[in-house]
């Protein structure tokens, strides 16, 4: 059963920084584009960035040169620095993979930032 669990989120003030983390199992993690998508209150879950196969990544412009994205593909994980951090970078980040015409998703965890 693949399983994605999400951590590293919580309350920071603008300008500071938090590192989530997205530990895979029951899957072929090197196998999965790994993602990370973020939805606010009343707003569409929007794609944050992801990392290929090969290590390949893309971001969304609202988070270029603040956001990095990383995997591990021995401890099956990914992670997402997030530096420099914006109120409207508040919202519930959930890890996804992808290999081909199958997704799965985590539960989700929860980046406040306040002004």
């Amino acid at each position: 059963q693949v399983q994605l669990k999400e951590s590293g989120g919580g309350l920071v003030q603008a300008g500071g920084s938090l590192r989530l983390y997205c530990a895979a199992s029951g899957m072929t993690f090197s196998m999965y584009t790994m993602g990370w998508y973020r939805q606010a209150p009343g707003k569409q879950r929007e794609l944050v960035a992801s990392i290929s196969r090969t290590g390949a990544s893309n971001y969304a412009d609202s988070v270029k040169g603040r956001f990095t994205i990383s995997r591990d593909n021995v401890k099956s994980t990914v992670s997402l620095l997030m530096n420099s951090l914006k109120p409207e970078d508040t919202a519930v980040y959930y890890c996804k993979a992808d290999l081909f015409l199958t997704d799965y998703w985590g539960q989700g965890t929860q980046v406040t930032v306040s002004s």
